[in-house]
């Protein structure tokens, strides 16, 4: 277009010097000028146009360069600790215990009589509850950083929406995905204190009908001490 426009000024210019009376040889100077001229121009135009692409070019790459100005990352390590802490309550057999196997086999050795079952008993019975309670403070636990997450996600739809070239948009996504990792290391942390809870009431079934049963087979088999001999005899003697 540009160059069609050139072209038509070109003839516009010879067109107003018209035919004059000159000689041949100064009519052909003026008309080598012109077209000297003439491609002096294009030559600038074609050197604009460079100009131009460079300038598109490099603010394309400023735009796909450029860093948001904040990122959102939740603090999943002080979420983690504090569902974890959340669970230790009472005789709960949490699976966040630094001993946890040695407790366990502590409150239910298995099957072996006791002379005191219902102190046994109630050590289990409270075993259960308190480990059922714990998960149940930790559903309630991540359940109130719901809020906190909600913001976040806020956050990051936000700059989704207002990113600007792919440098803004990979790192949207990279908060996404981390995200998603956080929430899938609390949903496995949810499923330890439920696991915890049930494995607890478990034994705490196993062991009473344990109990009960060496009771039963101690009862059974047991053997009366012999007896020295004497035979007594009623008065004094």
């Amino acid at each position: 277009m540009r160059r069609s426009i050139i072209a038509v000024v070109l003839v516009a210019t010879l067109a107003v010097q018209g035919p004059s009376i000159a000689h041949a040889g100064a009519f052909a100077t003026e008309f080598t000028q012109v077209l000297n001229h003439g491609q002096l121009v294009m030559s600038y135009i074609r050197q604009g146009e460079q100009l131009q692409q460079e300038i598109l070019q490099y603010e394309n790459l400023l735009r796909n360069t450029a860093t948001l100005p904040s990122q959102v990352f939740g603090n999943i390590m002080a979420d983690l600790t504090a569902l974890a802490a959340i669970v230790q309550n009472g005789m709960a057999l949490a699976y966040s215990l630094a001993d946890l196997d040695g407790q366990f086999r502590a409150r239910f050795p298995g099957y072996a009589t006791t002379h005191a079952y219902y102190a046994d008993y109630r050590t289990w019975s409270q075993t259960s509850l308190d480990t059922t309670l714990g998960a149940l403070r930790a559903a309630g636990l991540q359940s109130q950083q719901l809020q906190s997450e909600q913001t976040v996600l806020n956050a990051l739809r936000g700059m989704a929406q207002s990113a600007d070239g792919r440098m803004q948009a990979l790192q949207v996504a990279n908060q996404i995905a981390e995200q998603q990792v956080e929430q899938l290391m609390k949903l496995r942390e949810l499923m330890l204190a439920d696991l915890s809870s049930k494995q607890a009431y478990q034994a705490a079934q196993v062991q009473q009908q344990a109990a009960t049963e060496a009771a039963t087979e101690r009862f059974f088999t047991f053997q009366p001490k012999a007896g020295d001999g004497q035979i007594f005899h009623a008065g004094w003697h």
